[in-house]
């Protein structure tokens, strides 16, 4: 079963395995129709129909279809820290570009794979899916560096101070951008420009965890 999305994004947390697993379903539904629909045509009725539930069932969790794009968008970032964790988990704590590659290879899988991702990923822009440089922008990318941060931290014996935390925090700005970018001109990502993410990464960390 899915992790549950941290309750600021919900009207009312679940507290039984039989909501949670209907919570799941609603989440599923409205990442599909996303891809299906887009943003502006998603409905809370919609992702009921598709859900098989009662509307009032989308209604005990959210409150409008922002706030279930943003749990999904939660989930998401729930997800890509597990995938990371099991793939550096098998990894010698000082291969710190093994665990960069993991961190960029599942990034890229699951915006190729996970459905709604696209334009969602780690959090909700308006319009949807548009990374256009504004305050919602720096929301994201300071969420994804917090747990990245963690993340690589606790695996290559570092502590989590402010200087490695900017570090992070840059680097994800940086594979940000090259990647929208990447995205943009081919829509399973365009494999040069991928390339260049990974070499920028490599060559700016190289500064700190060498």
């Amino acid at each position: 079963m899915e992790p549950v999305p941290p309750t600021n994004s919900l009207r009312r947390a679940p507290v039984q395995q039989r909501s949670a697993e209907r919570l799941a379903r609603i989440l599923d539904a409205c990442a599909q129709l996303l891809d299906e629909t887009g943003y502006e045509q998603l409905s809370t009725r919609a992702v009921a129909a598709r859900a098989g539930v009662p509307i009032g069932s989308v209604y005990r969790f959210f409150g409008n279809k922002r706030a279930m794009a943003d749990a999904l968008a939660q989930r998401n970032l729930d997800r890509y820290a597990e995938r990371i964790s099991g793939r550096i988990s098998a990894m010698p704590g000082e291969d710190w570009r093994g665990a960069i590659d993991a961190v960029l290879d599942e990034y890229i899988a699951m915006k190729r794979t996970v459905p709604g991702f696209r334009l969602v990923d780690f959090g909700v822009q308006i319009p949807m899916g548009t990374r256009a440089g504004g305050p919602g922008d720096a929301d994201i990318n300071y969420r994804v560096t917090d747990r990245l941060t963690d993340l690589l931290s606790a695996h290559l014996g570092r502590t989590p101070d402010a200087a490695l935390r900017r570090t992070v925090l840059v680097a994800v700005e940086a594979a940000d951008a090259v990647l929208q970018l990447a995205f943009r001109v081919r829509p399973s990502g365009d494999p040069d420009l991928i390339t260049e993410t990974r070499a920028v990464l490599h060559a700016y960390l190289a500064r700190t965890l060498d």
